[in-house]
Formats: C-alpha cells, sequence, structure tokens
C-alpha cells in the first residue's frame, strides 16, 4: 500500500491487472472507499479456475482488516482447490446505486459502486481464526445477532469452510451523477434522468413458533417520532409490538364488545389476529403507525394494543389510536394511563404541539373517554372511513394542544389515584 502525499489517504497501488483501460476517470485505488463497499455488500462473486475451466461462485464474504474472508462449503470445488498453495481467485462487488436514462438509448447508463479484488485465497485452517470469522458474517447480518444466537458447534465448524484473500490488488470503479449525452440530444422531446436504487429491509417475518419479541437491532425506525420506545407506568407497559403478542392479544381480545365500533372485524382466530398485528407492523415500517402493545404492569399480561398514527414530525402532530383493550381490563386505570405515557411522550419528549383522536360518531362510550383525557371536540369527518360491514362512518375528531396539556396532565394524575381511578 502506499500513501498519496497530498491527501495522505492509503491507496492500493495500481498493477497490471488493475489499472483501467478505459473509463480511467471513474476508476479508483482509495482504501477506505473500497473497503466502504465490501462492508456495505452482503455477498459477492468469487471467480477462479478449475481443470482449465472458468467458475463464478455467489458467496457471502466479511472484511477483517486487509483481509477479505469468503464463505464456503469444505466439499466445493474452490475451498479444495485453495488447499495447499492457495486458489487464484478474482473477487467482483457491485452496489447498483440507480438507473440512468438518457434522450438517446445510447446514453442509458447505471451509477454503481464496484470493487474488484485479485490475488491468492489461502484455506483457513486455525479454529480461532475461523471461529472468528463466522461471527463476524453474523454479526454484519445484524450488529448484536452474535450474542443472541447460539454458536457452531465442533461439527458444524468442521462443515464450514472459510478462504481468506488479503487485500493487495483492489480497484474500485464506481459512477456517479445524472445523464451524459450529446449536445444535439438534449432538445428531444424524451424525459430523462434518474431512477435512485437503493437495498432496504422489509419487515421481518418471524419462523413458525417463534415467540421471542423482534430484538431491538432490527427494528430501525426513522426518527424518535417512529420509535415506539418502551413507556412505563404503575398500572401498564408499553412496548414494540411484535407477531409473538398475537395469541396472547386473541385470547384477550376475544369479546365482540371490544371490536363493535373498531376497523376491524373481531378476528375469529389467533392466525387472523396475527394478520391484524402484521399489518400493523408493516404500516410502522413504511412510517405510517407507531404501534404498542399494552401489558398489565402487575401480571405482565398482554391486554391490548394501541398505536401512534399520522405521525407529522414536520408539523409536530401525532393522532393516537388503533387502541383496542380486553374488556376485563375496562375501567382498570390501564386505558387512562396508556393515554398519559402517550401523551407525556408527545408533548414533553418528542415536541408535540398538537395529539389528535378520532372516533366512530356511533361510539358513544370512545367520545366520553376522550372528553375525559381533557381533549376538545372539533368536529365531524363526514363519511371519513369505511366500516368492517362497509357501510361509511362519519368520524369525529378530537384534539388536545400543548397550551392545554398541563392541566389535561394534572387531571389524569389526579384519576389515576386509588380513590380516583374511573378509567
Amino acid at each position: 500500500m502506499t500513501t498519496t502525499p497530498d491527501t495522505e489517504r492509503t491507496t492500493y497501488p495500481p498493477t497490471g491487472r488493475t489499472t483501467a483501460s478505459r473509463s480511467r476517470d471513474r476508476m479508483s485505488y482509495d482504501r477506505a472507499a473500497a473497503h466502504a463497499v465490501l462492508d456495505e455488500a452482503y455477498h459477492c462473486a468469487l471467480a477462479f479456475t478449475v481443470d482449465g475451466e472458468p467458475r463464478v461462485l455467489p458467496t457471502l464474504h466479511v472484511r477483517v482488516g486487509d483481509t477479505l474472508y469468503l464463505h464456503g462449503s469444505t466439499g466445493s470445488r474452490p475451498l479444495l482447490a485453495a488447499r495447499g498453495a492457495g486458489l487464484p481467485v478474482c473477487v467482483s462487488v457491485t452496489l447498483l446505486d440507480g438507473l440512468v436514462l438518457g434522450r438517446s438509448q445510447f446514453h442509458h447508463s447505471a451509477n454503481y459502486r464496484s470493487v474488484v479484488a485479485h490475488g491468492t485465497a489461502h484455506l483457513v485452517t486455525d479454529e480461532r481464526e475461523k471461529a472468528g470469522v463466522l461471527t463476524a458474517l453474523v454479526e454484519k447480518v445484524a450488529a448484536g445477532r452474535s450474542a443472541d444466537s447460539r454458536p457452531p458447534t465442533r461439527k458444524e465448524l468442521a462443515e464450514t469452510a472459510v478462504l481468506a484473500l488479503p487485500l493487495r490488488e483492489v480497484s474500485l470503479r464506481a459512477r456517479t451523477g445524472g445523464v451524459r449525452e450529446e449536445e444535439a440530444d438534449l432538445a428531444l422531446p424524451y424525459w430523462a434522468g434518474v431512477v435512485p436504487l437503493r437495498l432496504t429491509a422489509g419487515v421481518p417475518e418471524p419462523d413458525a413458533g417463534v415467540r421471542a419479541p423482534l430484538p431491538a437491532y432490527l427494528r430501525t425506525p426513522p426518527s424518535p417520532w417512529h420509535d415506539p420506545a418502551v413507556l412505563r407506568g404503575e398500572h401498564v407497559v408499553l412496548e414494540p409490538l411484535d407477531l409473538a403478542h398475537a395469541d396472547e392479544l386473541h385470547a384477550a381480545t376475544a369479546d365482540p364488545e371490544v371490536w363493535r365500533h373498531l376497523g376491524n372485524r373481531q378476528p375469529v382466530d389467533a392466525a387472523e389476529t396475527r394478520q391484524i398485528v402484521a399489518s400493523a407492523l408493516a404500516a410502522h415500517h413504511r412510517g405510517e403507525r407507531v404501534p404498542w402493545v399494552q401489558r398489565c404492569a402487575v401480571t405482565g399480561a398482554v391486554v391490548g394494543t394501541t398505536s401512534y398514527y399520522e405521525v407529522d414530525p414536520e408539523r409536530r402532530s401525532v393522532a393516537i389510536g388503533y387502541t383496542f383493550l380486553g374488556r376485563p381490563w375496562w375501567r382498570s386505570g390501564i386505558n387512562t394511563e396508556a393515554k398519559l405515557l402517550l401523551l407525556t411522550r408527545a408533548f414533553e419528549e418528542l415536541g408535540a404541539v398538537r395529539v389528535v383522536w378520532h372516533t366512530d360518531i356511533r361510539n358513544e362510550r370512545s367520545q366520553r373517554a376522550i372528553e375525559r383525557l381533557g381533549a376538545t371536540r372539533e368536529g365531524v369527518l363526514r363519511r371519513h372511513r369505511q366500516r368492517p360491514d362497509g357501510s361509511w362512518r362519519d368520524t369525529v375528531q378530537y384534539a388536545m394542544t400543548v397550551d392545554e396539556w398541563p392541566t389535561a396532565q394534572a387531571a389524569l394524575r389526579e384519576r389515576l389515584r386509588p380513590a380516583a381511578r374511573v378509567a
């Protein structure tokens, strides 16, 4: 490796195999930039020759320092060939960042970052080094996962092979920016521009039988407003809703009265409740809802759920809803305290200036409950939402502002005193 004097950045020295023959302005040998691409990508293409025939194998990789480790099976051709003197290989990693659409077909292109590494890979035989690499691979999948899963057994380690490729001949090629085409084409009446591409994680889907809640390292809230932080009170604990809660939630809310005025019909079994939970989690992933499960603080039992929705950090506003609570816990203090916790987070932690509620105009019980919170009725949204039976409901809208919050907070705390509890 060499150091470029004018930038003091470490670079890889160009070789005959890494020197660009065309588009040299896109080529780089910057070590940190190449490492960043290797670290961002989850898989690579491993090219090698066996018995005079070319082979390309897609596989997982992880970088540790200036060594690239490649995952494989002990019975695979490249791993067998890597014994002894090692296996000459070429490894390629490409991140596609966008599709470039020109006015002319010739000038269609792509924005990308691509690393190519040449060298001789060797089989890792030291057990401690191999175990460390496999841990690093698991941590690359999800930081914290190695402590939250069973480590490999000696038999599993023996069945797994790892190749080590020292990073010495490395080049980085990249294209960024917009359309580049002939001046004569600029007047053509066609749309031109860039379609950005990015790899994003979807909603985690638990395996059958999983009851453990979704680990914190798999939750990626875009902002504190979208973070279902754990909220604790004397009567209720609000924690992030998870598919693992579906069975308990179904049992706790299996009462037609609970579902009478809700947007979903009463689920007939736990599988349908699971679908309701999955829908809430998908909405959270899209940034549309922040769902919590409600637990009884005394027994730990799952008793209901509630959410933030219409989350608007720019206007500092949020709505509270999608609430349903098992009938045995009505008037227990749980609903009142849950609202107190959500209002406190909204006004005092997130800096909200307005909190909103919506309820079916037929649901007089809900309207009275919202009014007891200290919210003000603002009006009726006509034919606002469709009920499960297909009819259109008029929605009553309530709101509380930050100016009204201190008085409402004092009243809610008074209501939660044992002698005054009327949730």
